[in-house]
């Protein structure tokens, strides 16, 4: 599947403050047996979503119109657990293009900046606003700004800087994969062979 190019982005959020949310809590062990990212989304959260019959649970954000967008606004420790990769697909299939929390479990970080999905990680104390302006209305917005690296609460006018490799952040910024960002450089590591073998 091809990463979308991601430069800013404003769009209303969904609140998920639970805190330790784990991987088999995001995309349960029995839906991993599909190799390819396309279709998770229907199963992201399946079991805090449905009921065992398949009704959708009233009380859970994804099933309250309330809210939408596509940040998803998690509590801290977001990502624990196994390294499934398809948490990562679930939650980008399901059309979110960033997910904010204060902390992130590091394998969870890494498949999802391979997957195309930003996190964003900020302050428990900018976490803390976030989710008292989605509270006091939905229609609130976030804006993220991965060139300059900010993320800010719009009606509020505050903003907080976030960390991401330079490399990650030139693969987002261009749409690319490892690979892609590999051709990319194909002329320059061509000239360096060239020189190389002249030395040699």
């Amino acid at each position: 599947m091809p990463i979308e190019k991601f430069i800013t982005l404003t769009s209303s959020c969904v609140p998920l403050p639970d805190e330790n949310v784990d991987t088999d809590q995001i995309i349960p062990a029995r839906f991993l047996k599909a190799t390819t990212r396309e279709g998770f989304g229907a199963k992201l959260f399946c079991d805090w979503r449905y009921a065992p019959g398949g009704a959708p649970k009233p009380d859970f954000v994804l099933n309250n119109p309330l809210y939408s967008g596509s940040i998803l606004v998690a509590g801290k420790n977001f990502g624990s657990g196994s390294s499934r990769e398809h948490a990562a697909w679930a939650i980008s299939d399901y059309g979110f293009r960033a997910v904010v929390s204060s902390f992130f479990a590091d394998i969870f970080k890494s498949n999802a900046l391979n997957t195309g999905l930003l996190p964003v990680q900020v302050s428990d104390g900018f976490l803390a606003q976030m989710f008292e302006a989605i509270e006091k209305d939905p229609q609130n917005t976030i804006t993220i700004d991965l060139e300059n690296q900010t993320i800010s609460i719009d009606s509020l006018k505050q903003n907080e800087s976030f960390e991401i490799s330079e490399y990650k952040k030139s693969c987002m910024l261009n749409g690319y994969d490892d690979i892609d960002y590999l051709l990319s450089k194909a002329s320059e590591i061509e000239q360096w062979e060239e020189v190389n073998s002249v030395i040699a």
